[in-house]
């Protein structure tokens, strides 16, 4: 068994397609196919159905590329330790961001990054938090930009700022007309929230102290888009919880309303995998984040941190 092969495993599982797997590991194909099969008859095994379309693994197949991760992860991360270029952030990066916060917090940092890092690509995808967290053990993202804590043991967090939720209500809604807002003030089922794999929608119902949420008017709305409930709220619809970087520029000011101290916020971490060796990238991109970020989130005093997980 060799590295090689065990790169041509995942290269397989990642692809599903033996032609564009050898591109993307710069070999033929029919080298690519004699190195894996020689892997399977060494451990015994089959590792990938190739009888359905796209291939795809077998069953102990796709736990020995989950090791095999493991194990180049490993290894480049060595190789990254004692390389000269270890404190740079040259190359390439596959980075995960959460869609609640994408829309609002990669234009105020990224004019600066780019500025600052000019032989830095960053290869940014929107991807819900689950999805993060298996990319990061898989080695297939670099670096996550979401809501901790996590409690994964896998994943090491380093947090940047703690964003207030805000109240977006009606212009006419009875909670308008209360001098003070609690958490206690709200009713789940008025919420309108984001749809389920969300970790926003966990947040919200987690403040109101209920898993639930449904509407009492004549509809059901599946949404992934804070903008888009923002956009119900404004007609009476409901209300809803918005992050704070979500309401900066907004113009419906008089639609926003605080809770009282402790506000409920939430964490906003970098998450790597604990083999990660790229400090230079971590704190490249903390440095711009906490450069554009409203200096209140650096230093809110009496605050609830919202557990979600």
């Amino acid at each position: 068994m060799t590295l090689q092969q065990l790169e041509y495993i995942v290269a397989l599982d990642n692809e599903r397609h033996y032609v564009t797997a050898a591109d993307k590991c710069h070999v033929s194909q029919p080298n690519l196919t004699m190195q894996i099969r020689k892997l399977e008859d060494e451990l015994g095994v089959q590792l990938f159905n190739r009888d359905v379309k796209p291939l795809e693994p077998t069953e102990i197949g796709a736990i020995i590329i989950s090791k095999a991760r493991q194990v180049l992860r490993e290894s480049h991360s060595i190789k990254e330790y004692v390389s000269s270029d270890r404190s740079s952030v040259k190359g390439e990066f596959q980075i995960g961001i959460i869609p609640t916060l994408a829309p609002y917090l990669l234009p105020l940092f990224l004019p600066e990054f780019t500025k600052l890092h000019p032989e830095t690509k960053l290869l940014i995808r929107e991807m819900q938090t689950s999805d993060i967290i298996n990319a990061l053990d898989n080695g297939k993202l670099d670096l996550g930009l979401l809501v901790t804590p996590l409690q994964e043991r896998s994943i090491r967090e380093i947090p940047l700022f703690y964003e207030p939720f805000l109240l977006f209500l009606p212009l006419n809604h009875s909670l308008q007309k209360l001098t003070s807002i609690t958490t206690k003030d709200l009713n789940a089922q008025e919420m309108l929230v984001l749809e389920e794999g969300h970790c926003f929608r966990e947040q919200a119902l987690a403040i109101c102290k209920d898993r639930r949420s449904k509407i009492k008017e004549g509809f059901e709305f599946q949404s992934g888009s804070i903008e888009a409930l923002k956009g119900l709220v404004r007609k009476g619809m409901g209300y809803t919880m918005v992050p704070e970087l979500s309401v900066l520029e907004d113009l419906d000011q008089a639609n926003i309303r605080r809770f009282d101290s402790p506000e409920p916020v939430r964490e906003v971490s970098i998450a790597v995998h604990n083999s990660f060796t790229k400090e230079s990238l971590a704190d490249g991109i903390r440095n711009s984040i906490l450069n554009a970020i409203p200096d209140r989130f650096k230093k809110v005093e009496h605050f609830m941190r919202v557990e979600w997980r």
